[in-house]
Parts: C-alpha cells; sequence; structure tokens
C-alpha cells in the first residue's frame, strides 16, 4: 500500500463529521422549504397568504423588529463604558471578563425566573419602590415588552462587551500617545481616535444581538406572556400547541427573509460609517 495514501485517507476520515453536519443542515433546510411552500402535494402560498393577511401578525412582526432595535442599541450603549473599563484595567482584565461572563454559566431559564423574582408584582424592585414610598401601586414590569427589554439585554450584553472589547484591544497605544503629544485632550482623543476605530467592534455586537434576539423564544415567552409575542413564540406555539409544522416552516421563512434584510441594510449602515477608515 501507498504511504502516500495514509495522509489522504486520514484527511478524509477527519472531514466525514463536518460533511455529516453540513448533510443534516441542508437536508433540514429542504424540509424547511418543503413544509412552508407545498399543500397536499402541490406548489402554495396558502400559508404565507394567512400570515400577510392577518393584522394581528404584523403586530408580531412589528413588535419583534422593534424591541430587537431596542435592545441592541442599550446592549451596546451599557457595554461600551464597562469595554473601556476593561480594556484600561489592563491588570485585572481577565478578573473582571470572568465577572462579565459568569452569567453565561447559569441557564437562561433560571436567570429569565430570576427576573421574574425582581420584576412581579410582589417582587423586590417594586416591594423596594414601595417601601421607599415612590410609588402607591405596583408597576407592571412583566407580561409587557419592559421586561422583555429587560430580560433580553441582560443575557446579551456579554456578547457586546466582548465585541467591543475585542475592537479596542486592536488599538495601537502609540495613536494615543501621538494624539496627546500633538495637544489633544482626553476627550478629543477617544472622540476622533478611539471611538472610531472601535465601530468595527460596535457594529459587530449590534447585529450579533439583534440577531439573536429577532429568534428568540424563552425570554419573551417568560417575561412577555402569551399575549406579547414575538416571531419565536410564534413559531414555538405553532409546533408545540397547534402541532402545524407548515405553518411554523413558513414562520421560519418569514423570520430568516426579514433577519437578511436587516443583517443587509445594517451592513451597508456601516459601511457607509466606517468608510474614512478605509
Amino acid at each position: 500500500m501507498n504511504t502516500g495514501e495514509r495522509p489522504t485517507l486520514a484527511k478524509g476520515l477527519m472531514l466525514l463529521p463536518a460533511l455529516i453536519v453540513l448533510g443534516l443542515f441542508f437536508t433540514s433546510v429542504i424540509l424547511l422549504f418543503s413544509n412552508a411552500f407545498v399543500d397536499r402535494g402541490g406548489f402554495s402560498l396558502k400559508y404565507f397568504e394567512q400570515i400577510l393577511a392577518r393584522p394581528d401578525y404584523h403586530v408580531v412582526f412589528y413588535r419583534t423588529v422593534l424591541t430587537s432595535i431596542i435592545v441592541a442599541l442599550l446592549a451596546v450603549l451599557l457595554a461600551y463604558p464597562i469595554s473601556l473599563l476593561l480594556w484600561r484595567s489592563e491588570k485585572h482584565r481577565n478578573m473582571l471578563l470572568i465577572v462579565v461572563l459568569v452569567p453565561w454559566l447559569v441557564s437562561l431559564v433560571v436567570r429569565t425566573y430570576g427576573w421574574i423574582i425582581l420584576l412581579g408584582p410582589k417582587g423586590f424592585v417594586n416591594a423596594f419602590l414601595g417601601w421607599v414610598g415612590v410609588i402607591d401601586t405596583p408597576l407592571k414590569l412583566m407580561f409587557n415588552d419592559t421586561g422583555i427589554i429587560i430580560g433580553l439585554t441582560h443575557v446579551l450584553i456579554p456578547f457586546a462587551v466582548i465585541s467591543i472589547l475585542a475592537s479596542l484591544l486592536s488599538i495601537e497605544e502609540n495613536l494615543e500617545e501621538a494624539s496627546r503629544v500633538l495637544g489633544a485632550g482626553r476627550w478629543q482623543t477617544f472622540r476622533t481616535i478611539v471611538f472610531p476605530l472601535s465601530l468595527p467592534g460596535v457594529f459587530t455586537s449590534l447585529m450579533v444581538i439583534y440577531l439573536a434576539c429577532i429568534g428568540a423564544i424563552v425570554t419573551p415567552l417568560l417575561l412577555g406572556g402569551i399575549t406579547e409575542k414575538f416571531v419565536g413564540s410564534q413559531i414555538y406555539q405553532e409546533v408545540m400547541a397547534t402541532f402545524n409544522m407548515s405553518k411554523a416552516a413558513a414562520w421560519s421563512i418569514c423570520l430568516l427573509s426579514l433577519s437578511f434584510v436587516s443583517l443587509v441594510l445594517l451592513k451597508f449602515i456601516e459601511r457607509r460609517a466606517l468608510r474614512g477608515q478605509e
């Protein structure tokens, strides 16, 4: 046997798991499209027409997109100062980064139930505000968009911190030194050098958080309830409650199309914003 054939065979065996995963992925995509576009053995747009014809479904799409945008912007706004702190604290960066990532060690369901305890009518937030005399009746912080935004922001902030921190760490130290030597203050240096060079991380975190939020299921179900539906929770309901796989597949394709259009728009905005850095 030719010894040159052994490395080739070994490489082929190493590629086998990847080929299996790709095969399963493309099979699932084919089944998704076949369920969505086929009805009673023929091509049909029946389920898409049902989705697009109902005004309450329009509200679901509107709520999903708007809430995802708010969560992405809020998460980035909160994550940016944290990333700056991690960037500046070189000695304690690893320890602080562990603190940021600790919530990922806890199950998403457990974290969401923790927010239920905090935001409920008799939860800690309402109890504290009532104790200090700020409110007379409990605030409605759950089973609405407010609860969903708070829960999703908490879950997705670490993604923004890591993405922005990676951009900050790629900035060369001599750029700040050169700016200060030329007479620029700290704020001017940040505004003209640090912030523009960190924008790739900002846009990356916006895209990642938006796409993660637009397909969220667990947090909208637990903190939003059955009335404040997301596209993800609607798909879950079609599969688990009504067992309508074809309609769930149509919802999934609508969500996929919406995500693709949003991603193209965000990339266009990013390219325009970063044009001067090319």
